[in-house]
């Protein structure tokens, strides 16, 4: 973004932000409670409660006490779209003007940071009105959020095939070389949607990309062909939202999971609601998927825009979904949209371990089910610096008869 342009900024919450973190009495999933040291990024070392907080602390580093917080690995947003989020009150279509794409791009990257996720995957429009305008004030916006969160963009062009197809090719090269860090886009709205995967293919092997495609799977000989095509191409091939697959007939799916997993390729599903119309709601079939072997994450989708109003990105709400509606254990959900959310953007496997990135998520409760159920107080972790803190507290009124000792109340003043 050029100098002229405001930055989004958080107040340094260190006098030496570079002087690292002590994060005393994390609880962990498995009932352990830690003391945890970062710095220069990554975990430096982790010990039993108060073990390093009695240690020689690094010059001007900061203690962090959570006690009370669940200390997680930080989820990741897989799929997003951040040149139409927060546009569904606006009049009309949602604008494409750059300034308008960045400010978007910008606040809602910044809304899902909040939430816990530290790296973002933007899906973003190129060619037709919006030229690279867009995909260009997404990347500003990657610029100008550098060292709170990693925003990245993949180009997604309406048509890749035949005459009309030609400026969305020639559209798409360029967004790879522009910085898009991944190419895609939606073959189930080009005439010829095995062209259309031969072409991002074609271009991903040529700038070394991976690839990640919109479709609803629900044309089982189209995703034979895909999983076909794909099962060669490094660094990965990743679809979704797939809600069609849950559609088909338990083993036509069955046999395109099997395709899937063979090929290595990711599926994303939306638990929170879709990105495109609203003839396309539904879930990709999770647990069929995984039994299959196909690794599976979890996105937000669309963030308030005409596809999803009320959507809100946060990563929490989709693994609660995946658990409470899908079947998933607490473990595997949180994972959906963590370590495989993480895997499915190419970003190293975070543990809280000594040497694995500082990517963390600190969520008030003791355990996990816990979490995801009344996650309302969390402190956000990037690059071993925290970037975001939200803090709930719920008070009530005092009740008309006289309250009995011992009665669980964060807070009891008068309410108005």
């Amino acid at each position: 973004m050029p100098d002229s342009q405001p930055q989004p900024h958080l107040p340094s919450n260190s006098p030496n932000p570079s002087a690292g973190l002590l994060l005393c009495g994390a609880r962990l999933t498995d009932g352990r409670t830690v003391d945890v040291r970062l710095g220069g990024g990554r975990i430096e070392a982790v010990g039993t409660a108060g073990s390093l907080a009695q240690g020689p602390a690094r010059a001007g580093a900061q203690r962090v006490d959570l006690t009370g917080y669940l200390l997680l690995p930080a989820p990741a947003e897989p799929h997003a779209h951040g040149d139409t989020a927060l546009s569904a009150e606006g009049p009309g279509p949602a604008s494409c003007a750059p300034e308008d794409v960045r400010r978007r791009a910008t606040e809602a990257t910044l809304l899902q940071l909040g939430h816990g996720a530290t790296a973002v995957r933007a899906h973003v429009r190129v060619g037709d009105v919006q030229g690279l305008g867009a995909l260009n004030a997404v990347l500003q916006a990657r610029r100008a959020l550098r060292g709170l969160a990693e925003l990245t963009a993949v180009a997604m062009p309406r048509l890749l095939t035949g005459m009309a197809g030609a400026d969305g090719l020639a559209m798409l090269r360029d967004a790879a070389k522009m910085g898009a860090a991944a190419v895609g886009g939606c073959p189930d709205l080009d005439p010829d949607p095995t062209g259309y995967v031969e072409a991002v293919l074609e271009v991903a092997a040529e700038h070394g990309l991976p690839v990640d495609l919109h479709t609803d799977a629900a044309d089982p000989a189209r995703l034979s062909r895909l999983a076909a095509m794909a099962g060669g191409l490094r660094p990965g091939v990743t679809i979704g939202p797939c809600a069609g697959l849950a559609r088909l007939p338990a083993d036509a799916a069955s046999r395109a999971a099997d395709q899937l997993a063979a090929a290595g390729v990711t599926v994303v599903c939306l638990p929170q609601g879709g990105c495109g119309g609203t003839d396309r709601r539904g879930t990709a079939p999770v647990r069929l998927l995984r039994a299959a072997g196909v690794r599976t994450a979890a996105g937000s989708g669309a963030l308030r825009d005409v596809s999803n109003p009320v959507g809100r990105g946060d990563p929490l709400e989709a693994a609660y979904l995946l658990a409470s509606a899908h079947g998933l254990g607490s473990e595997d959900a949180y994972d959906a949209v963590s370590a495989t959310a993480r895997a499915a953007l190419g970003l190293p496997r975070v543990r809280v371990e000594a040497g694995f990135p500082a990517e963390l998520l600190a969520v008030r409760g003791d355990h996990l089910p816990g979490a995801l159920s009344l996650a309302y107080s969390r402190i956000v972790i990037h690059r071993a610096r925290v970037v975001a803190r939200t803090s709930a507290v719920r008070e009530y009124c005092n009740s008309a008869a006289t309250a009995e000792p011992g009665l669980p109340r964060q807070g009891r003043g008068e309410v108005p």
